[in-house]
């Protein structure tokens, strides 16, 4: 891994949203959208001060440099929702991904959740599969009419 700060684990706050977007938009166009996509996606995308009030958003840093995020949601009592899984492209591969992961399934189990389950990028599915999700069909984008994306679960 790169640098020699530790990486860490926080709750998002709300000076985090641009920040966040920014992130996001790289790690999503570096699966190789191009820019009419991305336009398409930019709202769903869209990280708020609002959002991040209403929703758990985790960011993993080193230092105050921010390297990813993801957040958790409930469907239900025991199950949740992981989405805005994101790490930024410049520091993909070095483990953040899997440091941002073992934070959300420590937060998983704290809320009793026995299932997790999320819409995948189409490029993700390898990973998420490495983290033991399985395919279970596939829902709408939200962003791109007449397109789906991969649907995974895991038990927990």
């Amino acid at each position: 891994m790169t640098g020699s700060a530790a990486i860490t684990i926080t709750r998002a706050a709300a000076q985090d949203a641009v920040a966040l977007t920014a992130l996001i938009m790289r790690s999503k166009q570096s699966n190789g959208y191009d820019a009419a996509f991305m336009a398409m996606c930019a709202e769903e995308l869209r990280v708020t001060p609002d959002r991040i009030s209403a929703t758990p958003y985790w960011v993993a840093k080193r230092g105050a440099q921010i390297l990813g995020c993801a957040a958790l949601t409930s469907l239900s009592p025991d199950c949740g929702e992981v989405h805005a899984f994101f790490i930024d492209p410049a520091h993909q591969r070095q483990g953040i991904g899997r440091a941002l992961w073992g934070h959300l399934l420590l937060q998983a189990r704290a809320r009793g959740f026995r299932e997790l389950r999320l819409d995948a990028d189409p490029a993700a599915v390898a990973f998420y599969q490495t983290l033991g999700f399985h395919l279970e069909g596939t829902s709408p984008s939200g962003s791109i009419p007449d397109r789906t994306i991969p649907h995974m679960a895991r038990k927990i």
